[in-house]
């Protein structure tokens, strides 16, 4: 593992809803930032095909038994990826091809055995000799999310060896779960994907608290997503309707050090290959002060224990 890493957050608008264009269009943008030198390049929650802001900004779009929901949850579940996949393969020779580790969130979709007919926010680490090596699915969805995803597992609650060090993830409000920081912290991260549909103030909180705590670097990834990504056939708000160009979602991606300090502000409103080099001899250094892990740590007090859950097939 090298003591200087180059990393990269892609912020960028997926093609709402269309797996084949989204997943095009991220693989176009993680060549920039390969290109650029990122040995590490993550995407933002659910890039591929984008986050179901949906749920919150169309009224009406959780009633019970409300036709026009079901035919966009319809269309979701028609563009999430199936793990393994074509889609996957296409990321693992991409990543083998480049060099690359690469962490995106993704829809999951599950076709059969455990969980089948269930859609998943899932987070995904593609390794540089192109394997999936981590596959997380987020714990609990979040209030109108539970909707459209069933609840994960412990399966993917760690961290993975890397070229670049060893790399974990958490997605969106799983960073206020105690427990699952903990298990990220124990398992020995040296870099965290810390993925939003939008990294706005208090995420950015979330985010800083996570770096100081866990003693890690955080690239936390936002994602865009414009008034005219609303899926047709949902009412749109009429103030909303007439600016189809503004923002639901603002990106906000930042990098982050291990003494919660910004290496790279946060980016707003544009798309934007966010690139950083960060010193791994950081980590030592700041363990010095805190280490929730090691000296700052009382098993002798505290037991805790992960259950990965029942076995599922990737």
């Amino acid at each position: 593992m090298s003591e200087r890493v180059t990393v990269a957050i892609v912020q960028a608008r997926p093609v709402s809803m269309d797996l084949a264009a989204s997943l095009e269009k991220a693989l176009a943008l993680a060549g920039r930032a390969a290109d650029r030198g990122a040995r590490l390049i993550v995407f933002g929650e659910t890039w591929l095909p984008g986050y179901p802001a949906w749920l919150d900004y169309c009224p009406g779009a959780a009633l019970w038994n409300h036709a026009p929901t079901k035919d966009v949850f319809a269309r979701l579940r028609a563009n999430s990826l199936a793990i393994p996949g074509p889609e996957t393969a296409e990321i693992e020779a991409f990543s083998r091809a480049r060099g690359v580790t690469l962490v995106i969130g993704v829809n999951e979709r599950v076709d059969r055995g455990p969980g089948n007919g269930t859609l998943y926010n899932s987070l995904l680490t593609f390794g540089p000799h192109g394997s999936l090596v981590n596959h997380h699915r987020k714990l609990v969805p979040t209030y109108t999310e539970r909707l459209v995803w069933g609840q994960g597992d412990g399966h993917g609650l760690r961290a993975v060896d890397t070229p670049v060090g060893r790399v974990g993830g958490l997605v969106c409000w799983e960073h206020w779960m105690p427990l699952a920081r903990q298990a990220l912290h124990v398992s020995g991260e040296h870099i965290h994907v810390a993925v939003w549909p939008t990294v706005s103030e208090l995420h950015q909180l979330a985010s800083r608290h996570y770096a100081f705590e866990g003693r890690c670097f955080v690239l936390a990834a936002g994602s865009l997503m414009a008034v005219a990504d609303l899926p047709p056939g949902l009412d749109t708000p009429a103030d909303l309707a007439r600016r189809p160009d503004d923002l639901l979602l603002s990106g906000g991606s930042a990098v982050i050090g291990p003494d919660g300090q910004y290496l790279v502000e946060p980016a707003y409103g544009e798309e934007a290959v966010l690139v950083a080099e960060l010193d791994l001899g950081d980590l030592d250094r700041e363990r010095m002060t805190l280490d929730v892990t090691g000296h700052y740590h009382r098993p002798d007090i505290f037991e805790f224990t992960v259950r990965p859950g029942a076995s599922r097939e990737s």
